[in-house]
């Protein structure tokens, strides 16, 4: 059994991508217990196979012959993955989507976003046009992400980190570790940043989540959520919320000022 979810960022969609596989190539049997699922038309993917899985940033797809599944985890949704037959965590009722294969099924709950799309829809949907590069893709070029945060320098680059448009995959937690990691304030503006250091901060982030998908999302935190004085020189380590969401944003003073 495996359970991927809960504050999900880049790094635990690649992984559920990744589980989700077992999967690929079989035709499903689809059911939605819950009214969520039924408004999403979940039931249209039963006898449809499953051709492959893919994450862009925050968002996961399945690809089916005609058809992709599109779900955004955000705060509280989760994927599990069941050997057939085996008892749930969680309620049947709840489940949003059930794909269920010959060894294996997969179970959707919660979340902001499930929606079934057809192939050539999604292919141009503005929704997921607009994100930018995914920070965990292999081809991931930080050049093409600087001109983007170029293009707005007042804005502070914790803030600009959690834009989806200019990044895909970066979250909360990541954005405070990726700063501290390049030692650089959450706060300062853009346009105050060199390429080199936006550059930084990049490889940061994907380096750290890089390690969260191989380690199946085990995470020493050096500053994200305050729990603990600073790693580096045991000072105290802050935190405000940043940006129109008034995400929480957690730095050390002494270390990226």
């Amino acid at each position: 059994m495996v359970i991927i979810g809960s504050m999900a960022e880049g790094d635990t969609i690649l992984r559920a991508a990744r589980r989700l596989e077992v999967l690929t190539g079989e035709t499903v049997a689809a059911s939605a217990p819950n009214p969520r699922g039924r408004a999403a038309r979940i039931e249209r993917l039963d006898g449809h196979r499953l051709e492959r899985v893919s994450s862009h940033g925050k968002n996961l797809l399945l690809h089916f012959d005609e058809l992709v599944l599109h779900s955004h985890m955000g705060m509280n949704g989760s994927w599990h993955v069941y050997p057939r037959g085996a008892r749930w965590r969680k309620p049947r009722r709840s489940a949003w989507a059930v794909l269920a294969g010959e060894q294996w099924e997969a179970v959707q709950f919660g979340g902001p976003t499930l929606r079934l799309l057809s192939a050539a829809r999604a292919s141009r949907d503005p929704q997921l046009a607009r994100l930018g590069p995914d920070i965990l893709a292999s081809d991931f070029d930080p050049g093409t992400v600087i001109p983007a945060l170029r293009a707005q320098p007042g804005r502070g680059l914790g803030d600009a980190l959690l834009d989806q448009n200019l990044v895909a995959g970066i979250g909360n937690i990541f954005k405070s570790e990726s700063c501290f990691a390049a030692r650089l304030d959450p706060w300062r503006p853009l346009g105050d940043l060199s390429d080199e250091e936006l550059g930084a901060v990049l490889a940061a982030a994907r380096e750290q989540m890089l390690s969260a998908v191989t380690s199946g999302g085990r995470h020493t935190f050096a500053v994200y959520r305050g729990r603990r004085p600073c790693p580096s020189c045991g000072g105290r380590v802050h935190s405000r919320g940043q940006g129109d969401a008034n995400r929480t944003t957690y730095w050390c003073p002494r270390c990226q000022g």
